[in-house]
């Protein structure tokens, strides 16, 4: 697990190896992974949208931005959290991942961003 705190917001992500398939006569490998969004700080804050930059052990770079999480823009209380699991797939046994969430904090309207620290995604049999 990797965590990170930015402005009170802390994030953690657990990932796991799904396995492989093929999809368009390519071998993929499938992660999934699970996010937690606390509220540490003493504001009440919305995730309005995401930026993640993909990356495997080919050099295949994937930039995805978007609204929200999981179709939802959640509304996270001092104290409390929220959890969503997603998936990437990679052409490789190996990658990374790391981005950023866009914010508003609730009591001043004040945009900020909160880091997603970057985390492996690895196939155990890959691993020696």
């Amino acid at each position: 697990m990797v965590q990170q705190v930015t402005k009170g917001i802390k994030i953690s992500v657990e990932t796991n190896f799904e396995g492989t398939f093929y999809k368009n006569y390519k071998v993929h490998f499938a992660f999934g992974y699970k996010v937690t969004i606390e509220n540490q700080s003493k504001e009440a804050v919305q995730l309005n949208s995401r930026h993640w930059k993909i990356l495997d052990a080919l050099n295949n770079v994937e930039v995805v931005d978007g609204e929200g999480v999981i179709g939802k823009q959640p509304i996270i209380k001092p104290g409390e959290s929220h959890t969503y699991n997603s998936g990437s797939l990679l052409a490789s046994p190996f990658g990374a991942m790391q981005g950023h969430y866009n914010m508003v904090n609730f009591s001043d309207g004040k945009k900020f961003r909160v880091v997603i620290p970057t985390f492996k995604l690895s196939a155990p049999f890959a691993l020696n």
